[in-house]
């Protein structure tokens, strides 16, 4: 819950450069288990997945608030 209080609080362009931070994050974290090491969080890369999600959900509430 903090990260979606956290996120709402952002604009629309500052959503979008965080969404970026995070695709690069997963990419670093799918690499390094395609890569056939153990990841230091295995965990980390759902929790990535779902940050994403999350922004990708908010960046659309704000464009269709937006648009009415």
């Amino acid at each position: 819950m903090k990260i979606t209080k956290e996120l709402r609080s952002l604009s629309h362009k500052e959503m979008k450069v965080r969404l970026g931070e995070f695709k690069k994050e997963l990419l670093k974290l799918s690499v390094e288990v395609a890569s056939g090491g153990n990841p230091s969080s295995p965990g980390r890369i759902g929790q990535v997945k779902k940050n994403i999600a999350r922004t990708l959900t908010l960046i659309k509430e704000k464009e269709a608030g937006a648009k009415k």
